[in-house]
C-alpha cells in the first residue's frame, strides 16, 4: 500500500511539474550569411505627423518577426529634414546596440563576422572598427551593426547602395549572428542610463 501511495504522489508531482512548464515559443529567426536587399524610406525624423502616428513605418529594418512584434528595430534610417542621414542602432530603453562605418572599398560579399571588427586585417589601431550609436550614411560605404539589447544579440553587415538624403536608402545586408531570449536574461537589477557609480 505504501509503495502504491508513493507511486501516486510521485506521478502526481511529475504531472504538476510537466504542466507548469510552458513550452518554448517557436521563433522564426532569420537565416545567416544570405544576402538581401531592402529600401528604407523616408528618414524617420523627416516624416509627417501622420506618418509618425503609424510607428516606424518603412524607416526601420526588422530582421525577425520577433523584433517586429516587439516594435524593436534592428536598424533605423534617421536624420532631421535637411540634416545628414544616419544609421541608428539603439532605439529605446536599455538598448546598447552600436554601428560602425567600415568605409568604402569593403566588399560585403567577403565580409565575415571576424572581419567586421577589422575589415582589412591589419594589426594597427586605426584599422579596427569604431562602433558608436549612430553612423553617417555614405553611399558605397559598408557598415557593421552589433545588436545588444535585453532580449536580442547579433551582428549584421550592410552596404548603402543608393542614398537620397531624407528620402530613401537602399541596403544590401547579410546577418552574421542573431539570437533572441524572449523570456529575458538573468541580469543585475537597476540599470539606469544617467546614474553615476559610487563606492
Amino acid at each position: 500500500m505504501k509503495s502504491l501511495m508513493l507511486f501516486v504522489v510521485t506521478s502526481g508531482a511529475a504531472s504538476l511539474l510537466a504542466g507548469s512548464q510552458s513550452p518554448t515559443p517557436r521563433l522564426d529567426l532569420p537565416a545567416l550569411h544570405q544576402m538581401k536587399t531592402v529600401t528604407l524610406s523616408p528618414s524617420y525624423s523627416c516624416r509627417s505627423p501622420e506618418e509618425h502616428a503609424k510607428g516606424y513605418g518603412e524607416s526601420a529594418l526588422f530582421l525577425s518577426d520577433y523584433a517586429r512584434d516587439r516594435n524593436s528595430p534592428d536598424l533605423l534610417f534617421n536624420g532631421a529634414c535637411g540634416a545628414d542621414g544616419v544609421f541608428e542602432a539603439a532605439t529605446a530603453g536599455d538598448d546598447m546596440s552600436l554601428v560602425a562605418d567600415l568605409g568604402d572599398g569593403i566588399s560585403l560579399d567577403e565580409l565575415s563576422a571576424s572581419r567586421a571588427f577589422n575589415p582589412r586585417r591589419v594589426h594597427a589601431y586605426p584599422a579596427y572598427s569604431t562602433f558608436a550609436q549612430i553612423a553617417k550614411i555614405e553611399k558605397g560605404h559598408t557598415y557593421a551593426v552589433l545588436l545588444n539589447s535585453r532580449d536580442k544579440r547579433g551582428l549584421f553587415v550592410l552596404s548603402a547602395t543608393e542614398y537620397v538624403p531624407n528620402t530613401k536608402v537602399t541596403l544590401r545586408y547579410a546577418i552574421k549572428s542573431y539570437q533572441v531570449t524572449p523570456s529575458g536574461q538573468i541580469s543585475s537589477p537597476g540599470f539606469d542610463w544617467d546614474r553615476p557609480s559610487s563606492w
